[in-house]
């Protein structure tokens, strides 16, 4: 056998030999870290969204406490619990999404 010929079958058989094709170990450490630190920090910032956001009964207490009543300061609180409640939803879902993927990486 030439030393072509020998290159080539052995490189042929390092890629189909299943050890050869499994990526290093330390990679898929890597890979769960980022993503374990991804889900705490998405765990952290729903937790924060949901405490900023305003109950259903906000408008009864500001009645009460004597908000203003503008028809502008009533736009505005609702648009921001609008985007508020859209972050939510999709926050919630990355983190099931990352939770799943975590568990099918371990």
């Amino acid at each position: 056998m030439t030393a072509f010929a020998t290159y080539t079958y052995n490189h042929y058989n390092n890629y189909n030999n299943a050890e050869a094709a499994k990526p290093p170990k330390g990679m898929f450490v890597l890979i769960k870290l980022a993503l374990t630190i991804i889900q705490l920090i998405a765990g952290v910032a729903l937790v924060v969204i949901i405490i900023f956001q305003s109950g259903k009964s906000a408008g009864l207490s500001g009645a009460i406490a004597g908000a203003a009543d503008t028809f502008l300061a009533k736009n505005k609180a609702k648009s921001l619990d609008a985007r508020l409640a859209k972050l939510t939803k999709w926050l919630a879902l990355g983190f099931v999404v990352l939770t799943l993927l975590l568990n099918i990486l371990a």
